[in-house]
């Protein structure tokens, strides 16, 4: 398995079934952010019964985004763990296929949702930060005009960059949520 497989799965339309409904997405989050848990950690955390997270955990598991973490827990308290950091896909694998374009849009939607609601906790939160991480975070728009491939040698570039900075956890360290986006943009000038 290759550094970016063993870091990224690659969505394919089983994957992107199980990514299609939003608890599972922020299951499959707070296990890629806060570690292994169990079913009814979660379910405290996401406001749910831990019969409807065990299901949704299966779910997960099924597609194989998570696994059992068998180093912890027994029988009666299974532990579950994500299987990669991140998810890598493409949208021509799923916006001609009838079968995939609507839980490719559910997906979609639920990504753009979960990206403003971890920058808009942060900006609340933004007072509890010490003052060495105010200066160093950051928020960039910017709009640039480019062809497809340069846009997609752009994004490239980036995951490279990201790559690079990607190690195991230290002492000292702090999570650091990275959101990278780059699309087209219809131009909608004022006309007389």
């Amino acid at each position: 398995m290759g550094k970016s497989e063993r870091y990224l799965a690659r969505v394919d339309g089983r994957i992107l079934r199980a990514l299609s409904h939003p608890l599972r997405v922020k299951i499959l989050e707070l296990l890629r952010e806060d570690g292994p848990a169990t079913a009814s950690g979660l379910a405290k955390r996401v406001g749910e019964s831990s019969g409807t997270t065990s299901w949704h955990l299966r779910q997960l598991a099924e597609s194989g985004l998570i696994a059992e973490d068998t180093e912890r827990g027994s029988r009666r308290d299974r532990w579950w763990k994500a299987v990669h950091e991140g998810d890598q896909m493409q949208a021509r694998d799923f916006i001609d296929d009838p079968d995939l374009a609507g839980p490719f849009n559910a997906y979609a939607h639920t990504m753009i949702e979960r990206r403003y609601a971890a920058e808009a906790q942060f900006v609340a939160e933004v007072r509890d930060w010490a003052d060495e991480w105010i200066d160093k975070v950051s928020f960039h728009d910017s709009p640039l005009s480019l062809t497809p491939d340069e846009a997609a040698a752009l994004s490239d570039e980036i995951l490279d960059v990201i790559g690079r900075y990607r190690r195991p956890e230290k002492d000292g360290d702090t999570q650091v949520r990275v959101h990278w986006a780059a699309f087209p943009r219809k131009s909608r000038p004022e006309t007389l």
